[in-house]
């Protein structure tokens, strides 16, 4: 019979530091092979969050359950060696007096040995470290470093592994590629993954779920179409993607007044006839027009190779963006024509005057 329980449990979890606290009644989970991610700005508690499912961190109330058996609690703090993870940090942590091999082998020394030197070697060939197994850390680049610290982690085969902002040491080109490479590799040994980063594409990029915290509290919990479309708060809204607010009136079922016109499309969350909202528009809601009657003055560009996001100013003074293809190259204070097109309406109530 299939076994349907989480592989990991965060349940209420609280944690503070003296009178601050950095953890507010958190909880999420990821099924056995799913790879989550947890993704906010600095300070927001998702390293310590980190460290609290690792063990390196105790905390005050709540329970982190590892394949169902409790690791903490506020009367327990499992040892990190006795939870089966696996753990990837930030600078990689690699021994500088031993080579790739021995690295990736460090911490399976206990195995016998032609079942090791097997292990190693897997690893290795699933990293792509086969030629540089006998290079020392400073001998490689810092993305097979980082390959390195990835396969030294997964050695022991741990139930989950814990990743600590791993590619942030990489330039973005290396960054971006690492990113899929690590997810495929994941998939491929259908490993339990949590990764932290304040960094929305990698979250995107690799996780099957992303929560996203603010000032130690989980906003939402999620995989990232829905986090994108249907962002639960205007924190979320503000931090993933890009885009911004303007004033809209509710005028009837699936309507909205607004300085673009009229707008039809689906509420994100129900509102009522009346309803005073802030409704979030997004650079690709936007089109040029050249002769359209809507215009708007451009007050900002963003030159993005094939495409340009400019910030504009409408007839009302609110601002919005576009994402424009670069062939139409407009100068700073220029007036053009557009059009919303805006299906999906992310709504955030302010008022009802019904």
């Amino acid at each position: 019979m299939k076994n349907n329980h989480p592989l990991l449990s965060v349940e209420q979890v609280c944690k503070s530091f003296g009178n601050k606290q950095v953890a507010r009644n958190i909880s999420f989970s990821l099924q056995k092979g799913e790879i989550g991610c947890l993704l906010g700005p600095s300070g927001c508690g998702k390293t310590t969050l980190l460290r609290v499912i690792a063990g390196f961190e105790s905390i005050q109330s709540g329970t982190v359950c590892i394949d169902s058996t409790i690791v903490s609690s506020s009367t327990r703090n499992e040892a990190p060696e006795n939870r089966s993870i696996g753990m990837v940090f930030q600078d990689y942590a690699l021994f500088p007096h031993l080579s790739v091999s021995d690295n990736v082998g460090f911490g399976i020394n206990k195995m016998p040995r032609n079942e090791r030197h097997k292990r190693v070697g897997e690893l290795l060939t699933l990293v792509g470290l086969e030629e540089v197994a006998n290079n020392y850390p400073h001998e490689i680049s810092g993305g097979q470093q980082q390959r390195v610290a990835l396969a030294r982690a997964l050695a022991p085969k741990p139930e989950l592994l814990l990743l600590d902002e791993p590619f942030s040491n990489l330039d973005a080109l290396l960054r971006e590629r690492l990113t899929v490479e690590v997810r495929d590799i994941l998939k491929k040994l259908g490993t339990t993954a949590l990764l932290v980063t304040h960094n929305q594409h990698e979250a995107f990029s690799v996780a099957d779920k992303i929560g996203v915290l603010f000032d130690g509290t989980m906003q939402q919990w999620d995989n990232a179409h829905s986090i994108y479309h249907k962002p639960a708060s205007l924190e979320v809204a503000r931090f993933v993607g890009e885009g911004t607010l303007i004033d809209g009136k509710v005028t009837s079922t699936g309507k909205i007044q607004t300085a673009l016109g009229p707008l039809e499309g689906h509420f994100s969350i129900p509102c009522e006839p009346g309803c005073s909202v802030d409704l979030l528009i997004r650079p690709e809601d936007i089109l040029h027009i050249e002769d359209n009657c809507l215009k708007a003055t451009i007050l900002k560009k963003s030159f993005r190779g094939p495409n340009i996001v400019y910030l504009l100013q409408l007839a009302s003074g609110e601002k919005c963006q576009a994402l424009v293809s670069s062939h139409h190259d407009h100068r700073i204070g220029e007036r053009i024509g557009i059009q919303p097109e805006v299906d999906n309406l992310i709504v955030f109530p302010k008022s009802c005057q019904l």
